[in-house]
């Protein structure tokens, strides 16, 4: 199951470090501290929220897998007093004590919580390699679950799997949160570094016609075979 996945993998949590730093061991992500890539405001917001002084303070990284499956919605910042939502205190955290590449890739292959995948998912776009982003978003553009996301006003608006992952390919800002840059698919397949995508629809389009040639070639067997029956 993933709950044992997750564990079996290497869960580092370090000691002795305040709850509102990263790790001492944690490497920079695009050439900064990995927490840099939530605006300091945004930052001082999730450091206030009841959410993250009661669940996420001092949490140590199997409680992190934890939280994340107890996630019930994604989003940002939303209300008048501009709070926040758990998915994105869960996300700075992640930032913070920077799980292993492993980790993330199970929180994106599993397909039991979709707020699981979903938060895999955004912390890969935010410290991932471009190929990465790639390799591992991609094929949930074929998740067409239907989610709950926290909007700005601070009601639930039902959206799909595959919309936030289309969003996280192709916009700058995701979750009130600015999305670090990637190169555009068409410039990596250019240079050869990825396959031209194939989609669902790509094989059922070619199955089809598989199947509609196979019928076709019988038929002129059964044609061809005809006159020799007479013949006999």
């Amino acid at each position: 199951s993933f709950f044992y996945r997750t564990r079996s993998c290497r869960l580092r949590t370090p000691a002795g470090f305040m709850a509102n730093t990263t790790d001492p061991l944690a490497r920079s992500v695009h050439g900064t501290n990995p927490q840099n890539l939530i605006e300091k405001i945004t930052r001082s917001k999730i450091y206030d929220m009841p959410f993250w002084k009661e669940r996420c303070f001092g949490v140590s990284a199997e409680a992190l897998v934890d939280l994340a499956m107890e996630l019930r919605a994604y989003g940002g910042i939303y209300g008048g007093n501009n709070k926040i939502t758990d998915f994105l205190c869960l996300t700075l955290k992640m930032l913070q004590i920077q799980p292993d590449k492993e980790i993330i890739v199970e929180f994106i292959k599993n397909e039991d919580y979709k707020y699981v995948r979903l938060l895999g998912a955004f912390y890969m776009r935010l410290v991932g390699k471009p190929l990465d982003v790639y390799q591992y978003l991609e094929p949930l553009l074929n998740d067409y679950r239907k989610v709950r996301y926290k909007a700005a006003q601070g009601i639930f608006e039902l959206r799909h799997i595959d919309e936030f992952i289309s969003e996280l390919l192709n916009k700058d800002f995701v979750c009130d949160i600015a999305l670090p840059r990637i190169p555009h698919r068409q410039v990596l397949e250019g240079a050869g570094q990825l396959e031209p995508r194939r989609s669902v629809l790509d094989d059922d389009v070619e199955q089809e016609l598989a199947s509609e040639e196979e019928v076709v070639v019988t038929g002129k067997e059964m044609e061809a075979a005809g006159p020799k029956r007479k013949r006999q």
